[in-house]
């Protein structure tokens, strides 16, 4: 289980209040503007969805929570977790990737200090290369028509070593040469992996590879739901036995060692 549901949210244009004063209020502020928000008073919370509230006074806080809640509005409360109906990541900027550090509110400092790791490992090209897929669009479906194989084709080229590959500054360079060359897709048919151990934490290089590469997961009921959702969120799951057709693609068959 997740404490919070992770999203994306476009407020570009929009009116988003914000109460605050002093760093904490205008680090808001900041926040709301560079996502293209319009930062605006409680006065205006009626033309809102969204409300940060920075306040030192905690009393003051809850009061000011409660009302914009009241008005139908989400509520972020600075360093209050309990008072919020959602909290901000550390964010790592590659526009137009972006990568969000969240703790549910339990550390702002450790998600900080994640985010200063990651931004030593990903290139600042990260954003080229998301921008010149995007301008691709077109020509990857002239290329690969079906998603499951584009799919594929996608997973090779930015898996690790690959043409794409997001670690490499010059992959951003590489889509024209990947298109033209048409890039094998990844690996098809069904593959095994018998388990020993239920922490995912043990699952091995590969086998986290395949489960995030698989189409289709086929498992016994007694695999932990951990292991599960290192698979990929749409990937189709069945428990075994199995005997209905599969789709075309990569089914990975989880199995628990047998003691």
């Amino acid at each position: 289980m997740i404490r919070s549901l992770p999203l994306f949210h476009r407020i570009a244009g929009q009116r988003v209040v914000v109460v605050g004063e002093g760093e904490m209020g205008e680090a808001k502020q900041r926040l709301v503007e560079r996502a293209g928000g319009i930062p605006c008073g409680e006065p205006e919370a009626h033309h809102a969805r969204l409300a940060f509230i920075a306040l030192e006074d905690g009393r003051a806080a809850e009061a000011a929570a409660m009302r914009l809640k009241s008005r139908g509005l989400l509520v972020n409360v600075a360093d209050r977790p309990e008072l919020c109906d959602f909290t901000t990541p550390s964010i790592l900027d590659r526009d137009p990737v972006l990568i969000a550090i969240g703790t549910s509110g339990a550390s702002a400092g450790l998600a900080k200090q994640l985010r200063l790791r990651l931004e030593k490992l990903l290139p600042n090209s990260l954003g080229s290369l998301a921008s010149a897929l995007e301008n691709s669009r077109s020509a990857m479906r002239e290329h690969f028509p079906k998603g499951p194989d584009r799919r594929r084709a996608l997973d090779v080229a930015l898996g690790e070593g690959g043409m794409l590959d997001p670690l490499d500054a010059a992959s951003a360079g590489n889509v024209g040469d990947w298109l033209e060359g048409r890039q094998p897709a990844s690996q098809t048919g069904e593959v095994g992996i018998t388990l020993t151990s239920d922490d995912p934490e043990d699952l091995t290089l590969r086998q986290c590879r395949l489960l995030g590469s698989a189409d289709t997961l086929l498992f016994e009921p007694e695999i932990p739901v951990a292991i599960l959702d290192r698979a990929r969120a749409d990937a189709l799951r069945r428990p075994l036995p199995f005997d209905g057709q599969l789709p075309d693609g990569l089914t990975v068959v989880l199995r628990q060692k047998k003691h």
